[in-house]
């Protein structure tokens, strides 16, 4: 049985030097989905049906990620104003110049950048347990570099984390990467675990590590020079009860007021995952959200 049946899938190549895979399907108002690292537009699978009745749903893989290209990298190539350029494109490929984005994890990151370089283009967004990638930074303690320790770690020079991270097995990665911030992992079904661990190869190794990098350098930079920037379409924050956002930062909302205008959102029972773990949540939030 196909994944995600009724989605069709393609492969855009875009100006800047990527080729993006994407999934796509059903009818209404166009509606982006960026899923984190280290996964792929799978990662919508739990909403992708159900939002599908009532919106036309684009799920990409970022530049790096599941089976979009890896581009080499330059100082700016893996800057979330890369990805969001990227998924702009790829947007207008489709014939869809304003849309609806909602993005989890590097995914919101990506989304946060789109909204600043390309507010005409976004109707409304969304970003799923994330702080803003310089409060992430700030918070950077000794609990957060323990549990973000991917942070530090991926942002160092090249090939230091590729090496570690390619000399071990995929799926054992996988796992100690993801339960560290999620109870267990019965919330992904196999074919879609099978996905995760098959993308997992040089490539995404190399286009992730690339990403981390440039959030800890271009990106702060980028971010720094927009800090009074606030953005004026509206925006709905979500993360999980029992996430490090959850447990580290007291009022992520409020945070995020600091960068919008227009904010709402909450808490959901759910680990980083917030998609997968608590999708009637999800689902319930962009239905009302995204009219």
């Amino acid at each position: 049985m196909p994944l995600l049946p009724g989605f069709a899938v393609a492969d855009i190549d875009v100006p800047n030097g990527a080729r993006i895979r994407l999934r796509h399907g059903g009818s209404g108002p166009p509606l982006l989905l960026l899923h984190g690292n280290p996964l792929t537009h799978l990662a919508w699978h739990k909403v992708m049906p159900r939002l599908a009745e009532r919106y036309r749903v684009v799920a990409a893989d970022l530049r790096g990620y599941g089976d979009s290209s890896a581009p080499e990298e330059t100082a700016d190539n893996y800057s979330f104003r890369s990805m969001a350029q990227d998924q702009v494109e790829v947007m207008a490929a489709l014939g869809h110049d304003r849309f609806f984005v909602a993005g989890h994890d590097r995914g919101g990151r990506t989304v946060h950048r789109m909204c600043l370089d390309h507010p005409g283009r976004v109707i409304k967004a969304a970003v799923l347990d994330i702080v803003p990638t310089l409060d992430m930074w700030a918070a950077m303690n000794k609990e957060g570099a323990i549990n973000a320790w991917h942070w530090p770690f991926m942002a160092q020079p090249s090939p230091f984390p590729e090496t570690f991270l390619g000399a071990v097995d995929p799926d054992w990665f996988m796992r100690k990467k993801l339960l560290k911030l999620t109870a267990d992992l019965g919330h992904i079904p196999a074919e879609v675990w099978a996905e995760y661990v098959r993308c997992f190869d040089a490539k995404t190794i190399r286009g992730s590590c690339a990403d981390y990098r440039a959030a800890a350098t271009v990106d702060c930079d980028l971010d720094t020079a927009d800090l009074e920037r606030r953005l004026a379409m509206p925006l709905l924050v979500l993360w999980g009860s029992r996430s490090s956002v959850g447990h580290r930062f007291a009022d992520p909302l409020a945070l995020w007021r600091q960068r919008a205008e227009s904010v709402v959102g909450e808490a959901v029972p759910s680990g980083h995952y917030v998609n997968e773990e608590a999708p009637e949540e999800v689902l319930a939030w962009f239905l009302r959200f995204f009219q």
